[in-house]
């Protein structure tokens, strides 16, 4: 996902995943990302636990919950 745009239908953001998102994640890169910044990886039920270890592992701040099919306009959502 390209700047913040949703394509039809919500896929997980794991490198050529093309499965239906089930997880919202939501992460800080502290070094870059201030205040109430966040960014947004939507994940698979196959690949949530890959990605919140990718980033956790770098120690940013992570937020996991079910993805209930609608992003909110101000996320800022990367694949």
């Amino acid at each position: 996902m390209i700047g913040g745009m949703q394509p039809d239908g919500a896929v997980c953001s794991r490198a050529s995943c093309h499965e239906a998102a089930a997880w919202r994640i939501d992460w800080q890169n502290p070094r870059i990302h201030t205040g109430d910044r966040w960014k947004t990886w939507l994940a698979c039920e196959e690949h949530v636990g890959y990605l919140r270890g990718f980033l956790e592992t770098r120690s940013f701040p992570v937020r996991v919950e079910a993805f209930a099919g609608e992003l909110d306009e101000a996320a800022e959502v990367d694949s």
